[in-house]
């Protein structure tokens, strides 16, 4: 019987039982203090940006090495990443050649490529929810993940995680797992959407934002608040939750995935950040990290990162108010231009600005006034051509 359909030895289940009680009797998250330190640097170009506790690694399949390590055994409340888990164990026993019922193909489209929370609850449920990660950590010699704590085993999110496990999920997907698995998995995170389907938060941060494609990603966030925080055009609920044992008091923000063609390189960069960090920050902060790892394979995009303030700023169609918005960036946060042109005139006395900046990476325009740059038109920034 192959492998993938077998059914678990009494052996393994009484492993899976032990890794239950083991877990409910330590603790699954490391916190970070308001006041940490930069953690302290794997390799000379990794930088952690100040009030960030990272763990970090990158693995060179081509070489069969790991060019980042930082706290790699670290562990981290998962957030969205534990839905890698939730995938892998609904195919576990199942033959691969199986035709997959329609519903649960389609909630599986969902949880991994738009972070489809009701769906990933669902499958949690069905799958007895911590003993998914329990029968996961064991068929995938996982060293650093346990199930949520005692009490909130309906926390999915409360998974506890580390960057070197991650690396270890997706080498299993990758060189070991049935290719329908694999394909149906890593087929779904090559489609990742920009927009969260149920919070709608901007989750092309981290590997999405540091790369051009080919990438395939799986991100998770926590401690940002609900649905009223995203910056997408449609639908609704908040990752994760709350409870009290576990640290849910510093936002988590984490990116992960492979780069470049053939899927060269594993990157997984697990984060914290100070209590009240907003999203738009961490989502910076954990993108100028992910731009300073060494990822071969990785193609960084052409143009020039600046910061942009207020909140609520639309990137638009074209360069006028009155073109069709397609998202509202996240307040704060930092954008890659591309080029730049003269549009509409915006006024947010005592300023005025006709220039308008095109962000290649969300395919609009938004107006130079909110890009923070002492003059209207951005330096080192070409024009666009008539085409952009």
């Amino acid at each position: 019987m192959p492998r993938w359909n077998r059914p678990r030895p009494v052996a393994a289940l009484c492993a899976v039982a032990m890794a239950v009680i083991t877990a409910l009797l330590s603790p699954t998250v490391t916190a970070a203090a308001d006041t940490a330190s930069p953690s302290p640097r794997a390799a000379a170009g990794l930088t952690v940006p100040a009030g960030v506790t990272a763990g970090v690694a990158v693995f060179d399949r081509q070489t069969g090495t790991f060019t980042e390590q930082l706290n790699p055994a670290m562990q981290f409340r998962s957030a969205s990443v534990v839905k890698l888990l939730i995938a892998l164990d609904y195919m576990w026993n199942r033959d691969p050649d199986y035709e997959i019922p329609a519903a649960d193909r389609a909630q599986l489209n969902s949880m991994l490529r738009s972070s489809d929370d009701d769906a990933a609850s669902d499958f949690w449920v069905r799958g007895g929810e911590g003993a998914i990660v329990s029968r996961m950590a064991y068929e995938l010699k996982l060293q650093n993940t346990n199930p949520p704590p005692d009490g909130q085993d309906d926390m999915w999110g409360y998974t506890a995680m580390s960057a070197a496990d991650t690396v270890k999920i997706y080498r299993y997907l990758l060189d070991q797992a049935p290719a329908p698995v694999r394909e149906l998995i890593m087929g779904n995170l090559r489609q990742s959407t920009r927009c969260s389907t149920i919070d709608l938060f901007d989750q092309h941060f981290g590997i999405a934002s540091a790369f051009d494609r080919p990438w395939a990603v799986k991100q998770g966030w926590s401690g940002f608040g609900g649905r009223e925080n995203g910056t997408c055009p449609s639908a609704a609920s908040v990752q994760g939750g709350e409870a009290a044992d576990v640290d849910v008091t510093h936002p988590a923000l984490h990116t992960t995935g492979t780069v470049g063609a053939g899927d060269r390189s594993i990157v997984a960069v697990f984060t914290l950040h100070n209590t009240g960090t907003p999203y738009g920050k961490a989502y910076t902060d954990l993108g100028r990290l992910t731009r300073s790892l060494t990822v071969p394979g990785g193609v960084r995009p052409t143009g020039t990162w600046f910061g942009t303030w207020n909140s609520g700023v639309n990137v638009r169609d074209g360069a006028t108010t009155g073109s069709a918005a397609r998202i509202k960036l996240p307040a704060g946060v930092e954008v890659l231009v591309g080029c730049q042109k003269e549009g509409q005139t915006v006024s947010v006395p005592p300023y005025t600005n006709q220039w308008w900046a095109y962000l290649p990476q969300y395919g609009g325009y938004v107006s130079n006034i909110y890009i923070s740059s002492p003059d209207n038109q951005l330096p080192d920034v070409p024009l666009c051509r008539s085409q952009q």
